[in-house]
């Protein structure tokens, strides 16, 4: 995606951290990526944690449609559901200064998002919450990806807009 950028950082932990931190991601329903971020932006004021958030997801939806381009449907749609839930995470951080810690958040705020920016929004969620099915499940495919992929954008592509304009 133009604009977006990311930096690959290996670090080398004791098998016992690593473990425990996918542990911790798992529970927390994020990636590995989106659970280390949450807590690098633990600290971090609202505007600077919503530009984070939205960067990233957009980092996110650029290495979807890679994995897609690859055929890994899989990895893919893994990577449009933290998109979404990071744009979620970042207009929470613009719109009120709050940190989304949870599912039950994520929900309440996109209804939040539904009543401000329109009703697409709960079709771009619904569509992020199958790829997140797809991802456990493997049932989808990569036509299903595409169209998850135009929705979860325009989320993005939103609240990005917001974020920018708004700070």
């Amino acid at each position: 995606m133009p604009g977006s950028s990311s930096v690959i950082v290996k670090l080398r932990l004791p098998r016992s951290v690593a473990e425990r931190l996918e542990r911790e991601a798992k529970l927390a329903g994020l990636s590995l990526e989106e659970y280390l971020l949450d807590q690098a932006l633990q600290g971090v004021d609202p505007p600077e944690r919503a530009r984070a958030y939205i960067e990233a997801a957009e980092d996110l939806l650029a290495q979807s449609l890679e994995e897609a381009r690859k055929g890994n449907v899989r990895q893919a749609a893994e990577k449009l559901w933290g998109a979404a839930a990071l744009a979620v995470k970042a207009y929470a951080a613009w719109r009120e200064g709050r940190r989304l810690a949870s599912h039950v958040e994520l929900w309440e705020f996109k209804r939040v998002m539904e009543r401000e920016l329109g009703a697409w929004v709960r079709d771009s969620w619904a569509s992020a919450v199958e790829m997140r099915i797809c991802f456990y499940e493997a049932w989808c495919s990569g036509e299903d990806v595409e169209g998850a992929l135009v929705r979860v954008k325009k989320l993005v592509e939103e609240v990005k807009g917001k974020v920018s304009g708004g700070l």
